[in-house]
């Protein structure tokens, strides 16, 4: 099997793709920092330890909006109570309106896979009264057919997260990295048998990338439907399929346990919460990155200041210590992006999806 080296801005002068341009973006594990405040090493305006910014709520360096807030602030999350968007949404919530010194109202708006919620603050009023957890499914929807709303229709705030998609198989399946897997795809199109997600969902699209970018057909992988990871990852365990490429910490479990082995994750570095796990690229020459992620936003128009001022109380919690240690037990990836460089990764990962999705008959 070829491998691929199409990764942009590498020297090799290969014909980059436009879903592997998006690796540049999208593949920073670990947090790329940008300063909030004075930058005269008196520490004012960082992390407090806890979460946070010190001076937050009362004039410090983060009160860079005139009478913000001014009320209780409603944080919409687009997916049910309980899951891992939820919960980071909660923790966020929690310790924004201690920085902020308001009631921050964590609000669950489901339905539509993703399409209520998202359409909700996009709807309210841009005074930074309402803000959101948005996540992946903004640069997938409006693909499918499902709505029109797009990244431009919010404000981008910061990212927070971002998981890549594995490549998960059973732990007596004769393959023991990503190679053989690929090498075994490429001799049996059609054979294997992979699921995770709905069809056309994040791990769904992410499958369907690699095995495009691998020189492979969007359906060299049979894709099974399912209504996650879970179950999708009992059916790997009794034999039901070959594959998840569903995140590792989705898998985290049956990997601990292991009934199931992880040969890849589809990023641009090693997870540290995964440290055996090498990148795809490592084992393949396939520079593909892609997987699921989280951020704060609001609706479109939102004062530059209010927007400034929510980044930058953002930077202090995702750099807190309870933050890294609710994200580690969790098994979920820090990623910080501030707004501008949340805006341009919105903008390349919704077209390097759309490609993908097009590609594979999957766009509406």
């Amino acid at each position: 099997m070829a491998r691929s080296t199409a990764l942009a801005g590498n020297g090799s002068g290969t014909r980059s793709r436009p879903w592997a341009r998006t690796v540049a973006a999208v593949g920073v594990a670990g947090l790329v920092l940008a300063a909030c405040g004075g930058e005269d090493g008196d520490g004012e305006g960082s992390s407090d330890g806890d979460g946070g910014t010190a001076g937050a709520g009362s004039g410090g360096d983060c009160d860079l909006a005139a009478d913000y807030p001014s009320g209780p602030i409603e944080m919409i999350v687009p997916w049910a109570a309980g899951g891992g968007t939820d919960s980071v949404a909660r923790l966020v919530g929690e310790q924004l309106s201690t920085a902020l010194d308001t009631q921050v109202n964590v609000v669950n708006r489901t339905g539509g896979s993703g399409v209520v919620g998202h359409q909700a603050i996009a709807d309210a009023e841009p005074d930074g009264q309402t803000l959101g957890l948005i996540t992946v499914e903004i640069g997938m929807m409006h693909h499918q057919g499902l709505t029109d709303l797009t990244h431009e229709d919010l404000s981008p705030i910061a990212q927070v997260n971002f998981d890549p998609a594995g490549l998960t198989v059973a732990a007596d399946a004769p393959w023991d990295d990503a190679q053989a897997l690929l090498d075994h795809i490429e001799a049996n199109p059609g054979t294997l048998t992979a699921s995770g997600t709905g069809q056309g969902g994040i791990w769904h699209v992410a499958l369907i990338g690699m095995l495009l970018e691998a020189g492979l057909e969007p359906d060299a992988v049979t894709f099974v439907p399912s209504d996650g990871a879970a179950p999708a990852l009992q059916e790997l365990v009794a034999g039901g399929i070959d594959l998840s490429p569903s995140s590792l910490g989705e898998n985290y479990t049956m990997l601990e346990a292991g009934r199931v082995k992880a040969l890849a994750a589809m990023a641009a570095e090693g997870d540290p919460n995964f440290p055996d796990v090498p990148p795809l690229a490592e084992e393949t020459g396939i520079e593909f990155e892609m997987g699921a992620w989280r951020g704060v936003a609001g609706p479109a128009g939102l004062d530059e200041n209010i927007v400034a001022e929510v980044e930058c109380h953002l930077e202090g919690i995702v750099q807190g210590e309870e933050y890294a240690s609710f994200m580690a037990d969790s098994r979920l990836g820090v990623q910080w992006r501030n707004a501008e460089e949340f805006a341009q990764f919105m903008a390349e990962d919704d077209a390097a999806k759309g490609e993908i999705m097009e590609r594979a008959g999957l766009a509406q």
